[in-house]
């Protein structure tokens, strides 16, 4: 008895027949799947505080379920006291049960504690398939203890998926669960 997570069986025996249906795919290896999430923090202020990117890293970290790196910087900008080679975020790739595990608590559990959550804006397609989402509060995950918070974060969560056009891609992402807002 192994473990499947809930929206991986969803897309292997409910998504693929239905997307088969409404685009008339020939085979199954053409409808669009989910090949990976990105979560990426940028911080700016980690120039000043070194502290900062360790605790957005583990932060991160808990939020995924796998470890994430730090991001350097590949130029100097005398402007913003920046050098090459220092750390200015973090990131983390998601791909297979650890990525539908974090679709799932993100779609059930996340979203909906956002304030004032009205609903995703479908303006976030790339025009490539993929689909671009921030979060302008790190805490609305239930892995995060707010009272541990030294700052409130930021991020951006980037969907990727095989999808060749960006209305293909937004039936797979509605199939899951999203909730799009209706125009």
């Amino acid at each position: 008895m192994s473990y499947t997570p809930r929206l991986k069986a969803k897309y292997s025996e409910e998504i693929i027949a239905s997307l088969t249906e409404k685009f008339g795919y020939k085979s199954v290896m053409r409808v669009p799947k989910l090949e990976k999430i990105i979560l990426s923090q940028g911080m700016g202020d980690a120039v000043a505080d070194k502290k900062l990117i360790e605790s957005a890293a583990a932060d991160l970290a808990r939020i995924a379920g796998q470890k994430a790196i730090t991001t350097l910087s590949k130029k100097d900008i005398s402007n913003f006291k920046l050098r090459k080679g220092m750390p200015i975020g973090t990131k983390v790739t998601l791909r297979g049960d650890k990525m539908y595990d974090f679709l799932d608590r993100l779609i059930s559990v996340a979203l909906p504690r956002t304030r004032d959550f009205r609903g995703i804006s479908p303006k976030g397609f790339d025009g490539r398939g993929n689909f671009n989402l921030g979060i302008k509060e790190h805490i609305i995950f239930p892995e995060i203890d707010i009272d541990k918070v030294n700052k409130i974060l930021g991020m951006d969560i980037t969907f990727v998926t095989s999808a060749p056009s960006d209305e293909e891609a937004k039936v797979l992402l509605d199939a899951f669960g999203f909730p799009f807002t209706k125009k």
